[in-house]
């Protein structure tokens, strides 16, 4: 019996040290542009920042914020916007799709969720997409970001086998209660899938905060330029208009160029890592009751 609970106990053991490597490992690239945009320009120039900061100091971020030929607040603001219209229309349309899908006397429910499958599995590619969009109007319009992408399969089928799970006596009681489908959706069901919104939530602000590849084919106006544009331009480049990126010194601390860089791509991930703290609590019981039935 001892040898058999130090054979576990050394399992967990293995187990834990293993979980904790691969979170260092995933935290680690974040920590160190962390460190690398608070450290002072010339500790950096000199190749002495290894890992952890040297000559600690915030300035970069309040430069970074507030140069108006770098745009970072502008592409900031307009990620933001996309993705809060984005989310709410995808949770929205995903969850009222969702339970029409779920519900038994919707005949043609299984025909429809097979046409959603189809799309999913068979993508008609990026030039046919592109020639769609285009004619619809969606070149240099902020809609493209929300409206094509307002219901993605994966989650739909996600969103529809958590209600499909829920105990259809709770329709009934609301039925004989004089209740239509609408209060049965928005009184009955919607208070118990706070779980399940915030899971598919998460993975829509997620997708929409970390698109490139749309608003770079579409969004060509510099005012339509997400954060994930800016951020490119600004890595790949060592100058931007000039002396926005040369070395500055503010307030005794100097400010080069990877400072700028480092701080522009912490600011672009800082949104995301602070609000999933506060969906965590649902998420995993939300993607697990969804994933399986019942």
């Amino acid at each position: 019996m001892m040898k058999h609970k130090k054979k576990i106990d050394l399992f967990e053991i293995i187990n834990d040290t293993i979980l904790i490597l691969i979170a260092v490992i995933c935290v680690y690239p974040f920590l160190y542009e962390v460190f690398i945009a608070i450290s002072d320009g010339r500790y950096l120039a000199a190749g002495q920042v290894t890992f952890f900061p040297k000559g600690t100091n915030l300035e970069v971020f309040k430069y970074v914020l507030n140069n108006p030929k770098l745009n970072i607040t502008l592409g900031m603001r307009n990620s933001f916007l996309y993705t809060l219209f984005g989310t709410i229309v995808g949770v929205v349309t995903t969850y009222i799709t969702a339970y029409a899908l779920s519900r038994p006397q919707v005949k043609s429910r299984f025909l429809i969720m097979g046409l959603f499958t189809l799309t999913w599995v068979f993508e008609a590619g990026l030039i046919p997409t592109y020639i769609i969009l285009s004619k619809l109007g969606y070149v240099d319009n902020p809609l493209v970001m929300i409206i094509p992408g307002a219901i993605n399969t994966q989650y739909l089928i996600i969103c529809k086998t958590y209600l499909e799970g829920l105990p259809y006596e709770l329709e009934d009681a609301a039925m004989v209660d004089g209740a239509n489908q609408f209060q049965v959706l928005t009184n009955v069901y919607l208070p118990i899938s706070k779980s399940i919104l915030a899971t598919i939530g998460t993975f829509y602000a997620v997708g929409i905060w970390n698109q490139y590849l749309t608003p770079q084919i579409y969004l060509k106006k510099s005012e339509y330029k997400v954060i994930q544009q800016i951020l490119r331009t600004l890595v790949l480049s060592s100058s931007t208009d000039g002396e926005t990126m040369q070395t500055i010194n503010i307030n005794g601390f100097a400010l080069n160029q990877y400072n700028m860089k480092a701080a522009a791509i912490v600011i672009a991930m800082a949104p995301i890592i602070l609000v999933y703290p506060f969906v965590q609590k649902y998420f995993k019981s939300g993607i697990l009751i969804g994933s399986v039935k019942g």
